[in-house]
């Protein structure tokens, strides 16, 4: 015996579909998010450690060019 798919199962199997999809993206955008604050966390961590052992020169100030090229 075959048994046939129906419109509401098929309908069903999308919705399935698409809610995992956006399940991912949900997953990976907060990944991504997780990271870069990691990264950010860390470079001021750096520089907190500098300026604690009493060093100066902890950040490079950049300085914009007077003739822009």
């Amino acid at each position: 015996m075959l048994r046939r798919t129906t419109e509401d199962e098929i309908a069903e199997g999308e919705a399935r579909r698409t809610n995992a999809s956006m399940g991912l993206i949900v997953i990976l955008v907060l990944a991504i998010a997780g990271v870069l604050l990691v990264r950010e966390l860390r470079e001021k961590g750096r520089i907190e450690d500098c300026l604690m052992a009493g060093r100066h020169n902890c950040v490079p100030i950049e300085i914009p060019s007077r003739y822009p090229q």
